[in-house]
């Protein structure tokens, strides 16, 4: 079973959840990975246009949608393979107004905590939006070395709250790659303007948090210098052909390629290489916005938005 399909809905996770857990656990080898991955903002397991396990979290998207590019074959689940290991592509409510869905993805990231301790293993997880919230709320729950690897796509979330997650046992010991473009700067502005966060006033996670952090490695892939150095090591981006964009973080070729690596082979992708090769002054906020003229309506943060 390369792929389970989870969703957080009422007590979590149920008795059932954990009898199918553990038999896909026990069918899954030691060494292979558990990767968890978690969708962000405007998706629902319960409203069938919108259900992410018929979308980026499928192994076959059941839509058309150019932004249903499926993450567990691009993670490397799906092949058949022995070693695979297992993918779990976890719902949740993610409609109604983004306050809402903020509210909602730190409670779903304590029923991540709870799913965590019930796979008695370490894991790995990516996030992309809301799912980045989901992530890092989970690990102040969690105990030390509960957690390998997080990759943030795009994270809608707040600076204070990422630092307060990695100041926990689970933090402490993780290595988190926060991927960022200032094609989504629009997008942390608007976050910024709308949202409180749970842990003090502070800038979104595309303004990064700096290398010097212990663990954390922030990878602007639009920036010519950090593409650069993903090239030195085999991973090939093209530079971003949008001023504004939300999804760039899993839609842009080759970046499932970075990051198959860095959640199943961490060995090959030391976080201190990343750190090292990073540039010290990636492209400012905003730089590419003023490139021309910003058509993105702020519609794409309200109720009526697209997933």
């Amino acid at each position: 079973m390369p792929l389970m399909q989870l969703n957080v809905d009422g007590p979590f996770p149920a008795s059932r959840t954990k009898d199918a857990l553990e038999r896909a656990l026990a069918a899954t080898p030691a060494q292979a990975p558990v990767v968890i991955c978690i969708h962000g903002y405007k998706f629902s397991p319960h409203v069938p246009q919108h259900d992410p396990h018929d979308h980026i979290l499928a192994l076959d998207p059941g839509t058309d949608s150019p932004k249903a590019l499926s993450w567990p074959r691009g993670l490397g689940f799906g092949s058949g393979e022995a070693d695979e290991g297992l993918c779990i592509a976890l719902g949740w409510e993610a409609r109604g107004t983004i306050w809402q869905a903020y509210a909602q993805a730190r409670l779903a990231g304590e029923a991540l905590a709870r799913l965590i301790w019930t796979i008695k293993r370490p894991v790995q997880v990516i996030g992309h939006s809301l799912g980045a919230r989901v992530a890092l709320s989970a690990l102040p729950h969690l105990s030390e070395g509960a957690v390998g690897r997080v990759i943030l796509l795009a994270a809608a979330e707040f600076r204070s709250t990422a630092l307060f997650a990695m100041d926990s046992a689970a933090g402490r010991s993780a290595e988190v790659i926060n991927v960022t473009s200032r094609e989504n700067d629009l997008f942390d502005l608007m976050a910024e303007l709308a949202l409180t966060p749970d842990h003090g006033a502070s800038r979104t996670l595309g303004s990064g948090l700096g290398q010097e952090l212990r663990g954390w490695c922030d990878l602007q892939i639009d920036d010519a210098g950090t593409r650069a150095c993903l090239a030195q090591l085999g991973y090939m981006i093209p530079e971003a052909d949008k001023r504004v964009c939300h999804w760039s973080p899993y839609l842009r070729d080759g970046v499932f390629d970075l990051y198959r690596t860095a959640l199943r082979h961490p060995e090959q992708l030391p976080i201190g290489l990343l750190k090292h090769l990073m540039p010290d002054a990636p492209a400012p906020r905003y730089s590419r916005l003023f490139l021309g003229r910003c058509t993105a309506s702020l519609l794409s943060f309200s109720r009526k938005a697209s997933s």
